[in-house]
């Protein structure tokens, strides 16, 4: 490499041998790797600085603000929809959500809020609600109004007081993420069915980072994880309709807050004032604006036209290439086919053959890099840095790095989901290309989390090593990190529970203003109900019996069913009997669509089942729900 004389005096500036080390030296990190490990790393870091020096990136700083005593605990209030507590409203999400919460979740939004109190009443603003108020605490014992959390048997899970269960797990039924057949790394089961807050145990000092403790490269240091699927199957990010992930990502911070509370570790976070970028064009433009460009010519797309298609060049002909993303392309070459992108690629002149695999590499780093805000967001980065160097348990990582990437912004998680599924397929051809998952790693972490700013290029800097070490997880459990834990879509579930019954009693309040004498009336004549009998409303006193669904499938000729279902019934029963009930009649263009089963309305907005849910679980979850076939959304 040109500039490999350079990385290595950076590596001797770094190293310890140099007195005095420099405030951004490998050093200050628990647990670093050594130089000659880290050699790519610097490299990488080394070659963006040279691109940015040839003007060929703008050098636009990501500036944070310090925060004000307060006004992160307001933010985060308003973070995770509860910005009633602040402004003292009454309003009915803000009510649904912490009627959901579990004991330690409950713990983690009182603590805050009690810190925003504390603080509006230092700074004498306004009179602020007590926290009693919110949570029904008293001054001598606090208690919680909060979802009872059972241990779940058999699911993988160590509680205080229980054994845990293994059983032994078929490729049907579970997730499989890890390492190869054959490797010989440790295997643990993964549960989604209770909150991760509430199955941490008081670790020992075991679980602890050792001063001057080492990552290991190797890829047979990564344990093999396994996700048992529960009755109601696997949910990927896609599945669910976007009002429901919006209240996912509000569970999920504050079940990452509650998270670190529990292992006390301290959740820091930044607060960057976003630079803006580019209105137009392909490079600089965040990505919420270039995915609405796009979608104006390709309608529903999810991922940037110019990333699929970088990502594309890249599959097709640079898998097997040595070096590919460490061997850094012309730096004149990668200017001047930038440049030409700009003008050209929207008009589908571009030619895409003269470009060089290398080439196309430096493109894709510099797309990464030039988003005016990063891909992944740098709001609780320096928490997970954090818990990476206190605690080395990686199943405990990679609890957290989950709940980051639900945190994440639709746009940056399906960008991000595609970077990683082509990173995975760079591993997979190591041994043509040279690039286990280490090496990948250390190249991709600079592009990911050194961003444009001189405080943000020391404070990443100093934790190299746990970077790498992050973007290491990120590919081997991408599988993992895209599923969404179940017991957030159960607490969901109850959210939208609790928002329609508060619905039904203000209509019911509603009419009742308009009909209050009759109603009256009507109740005197009416004989005393026996103690305990509920009466249904019309919805519920249907003529379909008790485990009996309608299925549509309005693309299908025949476009209803009623099905009888049992303790065995799966989701691709239901499929396959609509196929062959339909196989004949139905379109060719239906036969070629992979048909999905959704659960739509009653406690979900929407949800794509997976095949393996059984069906009789899901209906007693949510009767009120249709059951409909139709393709899944890509």
């Amino acid at each position: 490499r040109k500039s490999l004389p350079r990385c290595r005096r950076i590596n001797r500036m770094l190293s310890n041998d140099s007195a005095p080390p420099p405030s951004f030296s490998r050093s200050n990190s628990q647990a670093s790797m050594d130089s000659t490990s880290m050699e790519d790393f610097w490299c990488e870091v080394e070659s963006i600085k040279e691109s940015s020096e040839d003007g060929s990136e703008e050098a636009t700083l990501l500036e944070f603000k310090p925060a004000d005593e307060g006004e992160l605990e307001a933010e985060w209030l308003q973070d995770v929809g509860l910005s009633t507590l602040i402004s003292g409203a009454e309003e009915e999400d803000g009510q649904a959500l912490l009627s959901t919460l579990t004991r330690t979740q409950a713990a983690a939004v009182q603590k805050r809020y009690n810190t925003y109190t504390q603080t509006l009443r230092k700074k004498n603003k306004h009179t602020v609600r007590d926290v009693r108020d919110i949570f029904g605490t008293n001054d001598s014992s606090p208690t919680f109004e909060t979802v009872p959390v059972s241990p779940v048997p058999s699911n993988g899970i160590q509680l205080p007081g229980q054994k845990p269960v293994w059983k032994s797990v078929s490729s049907n039924s579970c997730l499989d993420c890890g390492q190869d057949k054959g490797s010989t790394s440790v295997t643990e089961e993964l549960s989604y069915e209770v909150s991760f807050s509430e199955s941490i145990m008081v670790l020992p000092k075991s679980q602890e980072w050792p001063k001057n403790q080492r990552f290991k490269k190797e890829d047979s240091a990564l344990p093999k994880f396994i996700v048992r699927k529960s009755r109601f199957g696997l949910t990927e990010v896609g599945d669910l309709s976007p009002e429901d992930m919006k209240k996912i990502r509000y569970l999920s911070l504050i079940e990452l807050t509650a998270f670190y509370d529990a292992l006390g570790v301290e959740l820091k976070r930044n607060r960057a004032e976003r630079v803006r970028g580019r209105e137009n064009g392909l490079f600089g433009v965040p990505l919420n604006v270039l995915l609405e460009n796009d979608q104006k010519k390709v309608p529903g797309i999810k991922v940037p036209l110019i990333f699929q298609k970088l990502l594309l060049k890249l599959e097709e002909t640079g898998l097997e290439t040595e070096g590919i993303l460490r061997v850094p392309g012309s730096a004149s070459r990668v200017k001047n086919l930038h440049q030409e992108l700009e003008a050209k690629f929207y008009e589908d002149t571009f030619d895409w053959d003269q470009v060089r695999n290398n080439d196309a590499a430096g493109l894709l780093k510099m797309f990464i890099r030039e988003l005016p805000s990063p891909l992944f967001t740098v709001e609780y980065l320096p928490a997970f840095i954090t818990l990476v160097e206190k605690i080395s348990k990686i199943k405990l990582q990679l609890q957290a790095l989950h709940l980051l990437i639900m945190l994440l912004p639709e746009a940056n998680r399906d960008t991000a989901k595609a970077f990683l599924q082509f990173l995975k397929k760079v591993v997979a051809n190591e041994g043509k290309n040279k690039m286990n998952l280490w090496n990948v790693s250390m190249i991709v972490a600079p592009n990911l989390f050194i961003y444009k700013g001189k405080r943000a290029n020391q404070q990443e800097m100093q934790a190299a090593a746990t970077t790498a070490h992050i973007v290491r997880l990120l590919i081997r459990y991408q599988d993992i990190l895209w599923t969404v834990p179940s017991f957030l879509i159960s607490q969901v579930r109850k959210m939208n529970e609790a928002a329609m019954n508060n619905s039904k009693r203000q209509l019911m309040f509603d009419k009742g203003v308009r009909k209050l004498l009759r109603r009256k009336t009507m109740e005197r004549e009416r004989p005393e109900r026996p103690e305990g009998a509920v009466t249904f409303p019309p919805y519920l006193q249907s003529d379909i019996p008790e485990g009996v669904i309608r299925v549509y499938a309005p693309l299908h000729s025949k476009v209803s069913m009623a099905i009888q279902l049992n303790s065995q019934t799966k989701a691709k029963d239901i499929l396959a009997r609509f196929h062959c009930e339909n196989s004949r009649s139905s379109s060719q263009n239906v036969r070629g669509q992979i048909q999905s089963l959704h659960e739509i309305g009653g406690n979900i907005g929407q949800h794509c089942l997976d095949p393996d849910a059984y069906m009789l679980d899901v209906y007693r979850a949510n009767p009120q729900a249709e059951w409909v076939i139709k393709p899944k959304a890509s």
